[in-house]
């Protein structure tokens, strides 16, 4: 763990509420990117990302150092995330579309690999967005975050051997939806 974070825990540990708001600031942006990629709704991710600090202010007195905060952080982010997907599929509801424009005014910036690398980022997403919720956290975990299979068993509250076979799966199905074979195409047209 850092030297910093380190020391903003141990203060935060004695009451400092103004190091625990340094430890927000420093790990909101990734606590939120995360949140957003398990839960794909930015208010869901908001509401995601208030929880999970509210936990981590309250069980901050069970915090080893033995993982760093922002290891820990994204733990309690997976958790609170899986615990609003299970509530948002009892009560699934369709959401608007979304036609704003994505606007890139660097003027450096190709139009035809921006048009491309958008529509590549909208099939990935939608590809993920199809995977069941513990499939696309493993993968998001894995793929995205950088995390060995140790640490996503250990964030998902899995074995290390199921996080294995849940990435397997998840890769799988995303190969299968983003480069169908020749008679897949067919059959899923048809």
């Amino acid at each position: 763990m850092p030297l910093d974070q380190a020391e903003l825990v141990a203060a935060a540990k004695g009451g400092d509420r103004e190091a625990f708001d340094e430890l927000v600031r420093q790990t909101y942006a990734d606590a939120y990117t995360l949140a957003y990629r398990l839960t794909r709704n930015e208010e869901d991710a908001r509401d995601v990302v208030q929880e999970a600090y509210l936990r981590a202010y309250r069980g901050l007195g069970r915090f080893r150092a033995d993982a760093r905060f922002s290891t820990w952080m994204y733990r309690i982010v997976a958790n609170c995330a899986s615990t609003a997907l299970s509530r948002r599929s009892r009560s699934r509801h369709d959401d608007l579309p979304d036609d704003a424009p994505v606007a890139d005014d660097r003027p450096e910036a190709d139009p035809e690999m921006m048009a491309e690398a958008t529509i590549l980022r909208d099939r990935v997403d939608e590809a993920l967005a199809h995977l069941p919720a513990r499939l696309r956290a493993v993968v998001v975990l894995r793929d995205v975050y950088d995390l060995p299979h140790e640490a996503i068993a250990a964030e998902l509250g899995i074995s290390e051997a199921a996080a294995k076979v849940r990435l397997h799966r998840a890769r799988r199905r995303l190969r299968e939806q983003l480069f169908p074979m020749r008679g897949e195409e067919a059959a899923r047209a048809g």
